[in-house]
């Protein structure tokens, strides 16, 4: 009487680790390039603030301020001159007519790697603009 032998042979098993690596090389970048997309929204969503805050501080100042702490904190302002979840760095920029806003990627948190999207910008006037890593306009891609 002979008993049989339960379990994996190793050949099974690497067979298994193979199908893995395939699946995982192609799933981990896919996600990647959907976390850079969707955390986009941190920068319009920060310019955004700051446009409804300088709006703000014009009516009670009858000028537009480039000290993004100076802004009023009561419901529009902002703490810091970071985006809300901190992935783009905030800076406000006088012209000869209002303000210019800009929000660049913050080296070290993943958005960087976002070539498509180096720098979202908006006036007072709303106009907004992007540019990619090359500096061209890339404005239909960033502000969708």
């Amino acid at each position: 009487m002979r008993k049989s032998m339960k379990g994996m042979t190793l050949v099974e098993l690497m067979t298994v680790m193979v199908v893995l690596a395939i699946l995982t090389s192609i799933a981990v970048p896919s996600y990647r390039r959907y976390l850079i997309r969707a955390q986009r929204s941190d920068a319009s969503t920060a310019l955004l603030r700051v446009q409804s805050a300088e709006e703000k501080y014009f009516l009670q100042y009858n000028r537009y301020t480039t000290n993004l702490t100076a802004l009023p904190k009561d419901g529009l302002g902002l703490a810091s001159d970071k985006s809300e979840r901190g992935f783009y760095q905030l800076e406000v920029k006088p012209t000869p007519t209002g303000y210019n806003a800009t929000a660049k990627p913050i080296g070290g948190k993943g958005q960087s790697d976002d070539k498509k999207c180096q720098e979202f910008s908006l006036s007072e006037t709303g106009i907004k603009k992007a540019k990619d890593a090359g500096g061209a306009d890339s404005y239909a891609e960033c502000w969708r």
